[in-house]
């Protein structure tokens, strides 16, 4: 047998969470010995032929002899006399936690009974698990998987007794997190205590009427879904209440202020009010329960998901939509939001950086009703009706969304913060920082090195200015050119070569005047957007991959539906056309102010190598990653200079993709700012040249997406790490990729 975890674990109370933690102890044998101490002689008799503990012991003193765990599962209010009786019977090198609801009472307790130096192995904790049955029999060995155990340790605690209680409860499979006493007992007061004080007082209410039978028996699983927590121990929550009475009573008086603002919409009937506040609620809870969920893996850099793409002789083929324009999604949102009126879109790309946008805008108060099916209504506010959101705002992994925001928020009379996820948070935003703050804008990129989090103060007087870019960035350009809609004078840019023009095009559609002169980019401040309709087109950056797939593929036939072939943007088109790709666009139109195309690809010729046209760079700059695979079955040295932006993207994809290729067998050699990639293909031959192996994405969704197509020429199984943020752009890419005859399979 491995050395258990620790020589003996003792109990103080053996209820519901102290006998499910002991049946985990038990099971995985964490511990040699394992005793409990309650008032109950029944309570010990049944833990022991259960055989959860194997001595019980009326009194605390013998349990804790000689242990090296001791767990207090007993009500908050006893802590205080439980620690004085067995305070002379503890070892320097025993851990003491607890199992509360509430910390800071617990904490007092222990400073009552210690004074100011506290064991170094005192650290408070808190399962958030629970179940309507209370006492040893309620117990379950699976009560804490997947849910959270929060601990607090204190500036005393020591870490190997930190690192201990985070090694049982991952064992129990919960999801450890550390927190400080008091944000612990702020945010249980909102997402506990107070839910469970509503659930208490809504029972009392209706049990109250006179028809309660009635009310009782008719009730639908809304009600008996949160109303179950009121069956839960009187005793418990009566002493939780107090215990945390100052955060609780805070939490109830945000309670009946918001109360009181639906009460007067339904009161006044104001629809669009209150659909608006019941749109947000529904979005913060699924775009929060999301996205956050992601962040702590994403933060520590676990992988959170892979790709596996089996070999095999492959086909592509088929007739596919994919998703709307992130671009233009974004875009669509961010104006509609400050116009006047509505502004109604369709092919609204549902993906999680897309989300972020929508979700930024619910957050400063604006109304926007779904989206369902690619359909969004957005109630805009007009250019100075945006409110201070509560909290930062979460940007995800979109890099457009605060580059964009950085701009419009500038001008506001509120101040924000922007945060991002680990990818995110490494990517620079001094880049839109600089000319914001020649606007006059005050604005801090306080992590380090220039990255996120943004801070940005409002109340600024911005004024106009003519920046000349250093390096084509459509981001860059977009940000100065909104915060130029609130800025006195003239805002101009001008591009060293030209970026995707969304922002102009889309202006343009709201109503708003842009000059455009060559590379140069101009409005003038102090005018307003008037709400439109907006048709998003499918997305050339998603296509790609499908047109590279069908590209390298013998007897492809892929024909992709309505996208959007924007000048600025089709230099993926140019440059397979140039390696030799059979690619035709049929079927030109207008939609929303965008040109679209159905874009036709077969598989009926092998690519040779390029030198790219540097012209092209800035037209295909997010193509690249998928355009590096084409390189790689191409016959012939392909070559690409002045791409250096692509070293700040989601990940440095220049040294990715090169790191990525080596491992599966290609030559190549990166630049500063481009890569020399030696295809091993062949004209006229359609073998593997790919090995597979194991390819790191560093959680970047374009890598992901890219190394799939690396798969229809593998001789082996190619293995992904860390592919969750495909949904950040590309929700159904694993569906259409695996329908068109790729076989991926995803993994969590």
């Amino acid at each position: 047998m491995s050395q258990p975890l620790f020589e003996k674990v003792a109990f103080i109370g053996l209820g519901l969470i102290g006998s499910s933690l002991a049946r985990v102890i038990v099971a995985q044998k964490l511990a040699r010995h394992v005793v409990a101490a309650t008032r109950s002689q029944k309570t010990l008799e049944d833990a022991k032929a259960l055989g959860l503990i194997e001595q019980g012991y009326s009194d605390p003193v013998e349990a804790v002899q000689g242990a090296d765990l001791i767990v207090l599962a007993l009500p908050v209010r006893a802590t205080q006399k439980i620690l004085e009786h067995i305070k002379p019977h503890i070892c320097a090198h025993t851990i003491l936690t607890d199992v509360g609801s509430t910390k800071g009472n617990v904490v007092e307790a222990a400073k009552a009974v210690y004074g100011t130096h506290l064991p170094p192995g005192f650290v408070p904790g808190h399962p958030i698990a629970g179940s309507e049955h209370t006492g040893v029999h309620a117990g379950k060995v699976d009560l804490f998987a997947n849910h959270k155990v929060i601990l607090t340790p204190l500036p005393s605690s020591a870490s190997w007794a930190v690192d201990k209680l985070i090694e049982l409860w991952e064992a129990a499979q919960a999801e450890v997190i550390c927190m400080d006493v008091e944000k612990h007992d702020e945010v249980l007061a909102h997402t506990s205590h107070l839910p469970h004080l509503m659930a208490f007082n809504l029972v009392e209410q209706l049990a109250s009427r006179e028809d309660n039978l009635d009310i009782f028996r008719y009730a639908a699983g809304g009600f008996r879904d949160f109303s179950r927590v009121a069956a839960s121990d009187p005793q418990m929550w009566h002493d939780i209440f107090f215990a945390n009475k100052k955060a609780i009573l805070n939490a109830v008086d945000g309670f009946e202020q918001q109360l009181g603002i639906i009460r007067k919409m339904i009161e006044n009937e104001d629809s669009q009010a209150l659909m608006g506040l019941l749109g947000h609620a529904q979005a913060a809870r699924q775009h929060f329960n999301h996205m956050l969920a992601q962040k702590p893996l994403m933060e520590k850099n676990k992988v959170t998901q892979q790709f596996t793409i089996l070999p095999g002789n492959k086909t592509f083929q088929g007739k596919f939509t994919v998703p709307g324009d992130k671009s233009v999604s974004h875009r669509s949102i961010m104006f509609g939001a400050i116009a006047e009126g509505t502004t109604h879109v369709t092919g609204f790309l549902e993906g999680e950086d897309a989300l972020a946008t929508l979700q930024a805008f619910r957050d400063m108060g604006v109304s926007i009703e779904g989206p369902k099916n690619g359909e969004v209504t957005i109630h805009g506010v007009g250019m100075h009706g945006l409110k201070a959101p509560a909290s930062a705002l979460y940007m995800g992994n979109s890099g457009t969304s605060m580059r964009l925001l950085s701009g419009m928020l500038a001008a506001q009379k509120f101040d924000t913060v922007m945060t991002g996820d680990a990818s995110l948070s490494k990517r620079p935003m001094e880049r839109i920082a600089k000319p914001l703050r020649l606007m006059g804008a005050q604005i801090q990129t306080t992590g380090e090195k220039g990255t996120p989090p943004v801070s940005i103060s409002g109340q600024q007087k911005l004024h106009g200015i003519h920046y000349d870019l250093p390096m084509p960035s459509a981001q860059v350009k977009s940000g100065i050119l909104l915060a130029g809609l609130w800025a006195e004078g003239e805002t101009s840019v001008t591009e060293p070569e030209p970026t995707r023009d969304h922002t102009e095009r889309m202006l343009r559609a709201f109503g708003y005047e842009v000059k455009t002169e060559g590379h140069k980019i101009s409005l003038i401040g102090g005018g307003k957007l008037v709400g439109t309709e907006i048709q998003v087109p499918s997305d050339i950056s998603s296509a790609a991959f499908f047109m590279v797939g069908a590209a390298i593929t013998q007897n492809s036939d892929v024909l992709l539906e309505a996208v959007g072939i924007n000048p600025t943007r089709t230099g993926i088109i140019e440059i397979l056309k140039q390696m030799g790709a059979d690619l035709t666009v049929e079927n030109e139109r207008i939609a929303g102010g965008e040109p679209i195309a159905d874009i036709h690809i077969r598989g009926s010729r092998t690519l040779k190598g390029i030198h790219i046209p540097e012209d092209q760079v800035p037209l295909a700059i997010d193509e690249f990653p998928a355009l590096f695979v084409a390189a790689a079955c191409a016959e012939g040295q392909t070559v690409l200079t002045g791409a250096a932006e692509l070293r700040v993207k989601e990940s440095d994809r220049i040294q990715v993709m090169a790191d990525g290729l080596k491992t599966m067998g290609i030559d190549c050699t990166p630049t500063e700012d481009g890569i020399i990639i030696e295809g091993k293909g062949k004209i006229g031959d359609w073998s593997a040249v790919f090995t597979g192996g194991e390819i790191e994405s560093h959680h970047d969704h374009r890598i992901a997406m890219s190394f799939s197509m690396a798969g229809l020429r593998s001789s082996g199984t190619i293995n992904i790490m860390g592919t969750e943020t495909v949904a950040t752009s590309f929700p159904t890419f694993t569906e259409l990729a695996n329908k068109a005859g790729l076989a991926i399979q995803v993994s969590e």
